[in-house]
């Protein structure tokens, strides 16, 4: 595990007490995942997670994709689409996918799938700006 201030990020710092506390796991260089499942302390209209919620575990998983790697990136651009709506207490597996690299520039893709039945509950595009860790670390 990196040390860095993500330690308290809202959807994946185990330093948050009251953060979503996702763990993302690399399956090789270009390819990220994690599952998580919602409850009732995560609703927009009733019985169903608010979009806020899922599009923070896509930015996640997209931006950990870079993370895991070793390099920090900050979300310059995000288009998101909600496909279908996404119960209380149902399990998503999430994934991000890297697109196309270029200098800082990183293009990933992400999607919320549900577990139970295979749907696509939102998937997004970003472009992400990249610094590698090193040049954070020697910034302070």
């Amino acid at each position: 595990m990196l040390d860095s201030s993500a330690n308290r990020c809202f959807v994946c710092g185990p330093g948050n007490n009251i953060g979503l506390k996702v763990r993302f796991q690399l399956d090789d260089e270009n390819i990220c995942h994690a599952e998580w499942t919602s409850s009732a302390e995560y609703v927009g209209y009733e019985g169903v997670t608010h979009g806020g919620i899922i599009f923070c575990l896509l930015d996640d998983v997209m931006a950990n994709l870079l993370f895991l790697r070793g390099e920090i990136c900050v979300t310059a651009k995000a288009d998101v689409r909600f496909h279908e709506p996404l119960g209380l207490d149902e399990k998503i597996k999430l994934r991000g996918n890297l697109v196309k690299r270029r200098g800082k520039l990183a293009i990933i893709e992400g999607s919320a799938v549900r577990d139970s039945d295979d749907a696509l509950i939102a998937s997004s595009t970003a472009h992400f700006v990249v610094q590698p860790v090193t040049e954070i670390a020697n910034r302070s």
